[in-house]
């Protein structure tokens, strides 16, 4: 058996709890900045979001061993005969970008502010905190599943080495 692969349910499970601390970073600068009107690249913040896709698969070469023969067997039992070809072995996400959302910004009323329009307008950033919420509470949830996931990994390398 090869090394990576045993570690390979580690590695799914880290990169997909990466992949969630920065989305809920993510997240959190969004809520942070909410009412923000006024940014260095000038206008009102803009709502962060990542895209993921799935990383590359670590490719190994295929070993399976069909050394034992039955008598009576079928032809279907011994399709995976030893090729010498690749087996693609998944190996999580990866993080593509942090992208800013393109949408208009909220325009409020409030002739007073600072960074009102003639028309007395100010332009706030377009994000909802409910749903900033929402996706927080998914983003966490995400993270503690991965999180089970490596800890029962860890427990059945653990029983394997045991053995």
């Amino acid at each position: 058996m090869a090394l990576d692969r045993i570690f390979s349910g580690l590695n799914i499970s880290a990169s997909g709890m990466s992949l969630q601390r920065t989305r809920m970073n993510a997240i959190a600068q969004n809520i942070a900045n909410a009412e923000t009107t006024r940014t260095e690249q000038g206008g009102p913040y803009r709502r962060k979001f990542i895209v993921a896709a799935e990383a590359d698969p670590v490719v190994f070469p295929k070993y399976v061993k069909n050394e034992i023969r039955l008598e009576q067997t079928s032809a279907e039992h011994f399709k995976d005969k030893p090729t010498g070809g690749k087996v693609p072995v998944p190996s999580g996400t990866e993080l593509v970008e942090i992208a800013e959302d393109q949408m208009p910004p909220r325009l409020v009323y409030d002739p007073s502010h600072p960074d009102a329009n003639e028309q007395g307008y100010v332009a706030k950033p377009n994000i909802n905190t409910v749903t900033e919420m929402v996706d927080m509470i998914s983003a966490a949830r995400a993270y503690e599943a991965n999180l089970t996931a490596l800890n029962a990994a860890k427990d059945m390398n653990r029983k394997a080495l045991e053995i």
